[in-house]
């Protein structure tokens, strides 16, 4: 996914990332953890394409994101964000429903689509709500909701549980997690949430000073020498 990428950032005098390779086999969860500052987001962004590598390469499902159509690279990912960016002026039910919208799905399919991932995330009795009407927990949902909507292969995820009390976030890994079993998604899941990565135990990516310090199956020490329970 990652071939020797290298990112550096002039104005602050630093690289977010540097001669990072990384490879994610189809269908996998991996957990991207680190301090912050270590280059976690800046790596997610380079996967979504807000910003661009200074130079090796960054590919989903073996294409170049630096070539791949905005429409295609789109269809292809979901992203949940920490701060939801949900449309204030839209429904749970819209806001949802704009990312199939947005790719021209039929508008039949739309509707059938939102109902069906309403009922995903638990929302179904509040599609009419608008954003401020619902909680933080309920916002995430509608987040990962519009991520799901065009039945994406990779799932990108910054932090989606940070703003989110222990019972939210349980409710969050619960509809990942299914989405990921029964769909075959992959699932990057940057975060520094020790209690989630010690208790899924899977593969653990850790980025230090814009490195891949170790990458492991476990806990969310795993790889450093230390417990991970």
């Amino acid at each position: 996914m990652l071939e020797h990428v290298s990112k550096r950032y002039a104005q602050a005098g630093y690289a977010a990332l540097e001669d990072v390779s990384l490879h994610i086999d189809s269908g996998s969860w991996v957990f991207l953890v680190g301090a912050s500052g270590m280059g976690k987001t800046t790596l997610l962004k380079l996967l979504y394409r807000e910003e661009l590598a200074d130079s090796g390469r960054v590919l989903v499902d073996g294409n170049d994101v630096a070539q791949m159509p905005g429409s295609r690279l789109r269809r292809s990912m979901g992203i949940i964000f920490q701060t939801f960016r949900l449309l204030e002026k839209k429904t749970a039910f819209e806001n949802i429903a704009y990312g199939a919208e947005v790719l021209a799905m039929p508008p039949d399919e739309v509707r059938k689509r939102t109902r069906e991932i309403l009922e995903l995330v638990g929302l179904a009795n509040k599609a009419g709500r608008m954003p401020g009407e619902l909680s933080g927990g309920e916002q995430q949902r509608v987040a990962i909701g519009r991520a799901l909507i065009n039945r994406p292969k990779l799932i990108v995820a910054d932090e989606p549980t940070g703003d989110l009390d222990p019972e939210n976030s349980d409710r969050v890994i619960q509809i990942l997690d299914t989405v990921h079993r029964e769909h075959n998604v992959t699932v990057l899941f940057a975060t520094h949430a020790v209690d989630i990565v010690n208790r899924l135990q899977r593969r653990v990516v850790r980025l230090e000073h814009g490195r891949v310090v170790s990458d492991a199956l476990g806990g969310y020490w795993a790889g450093n020498g230390e417990e991970t329970e």
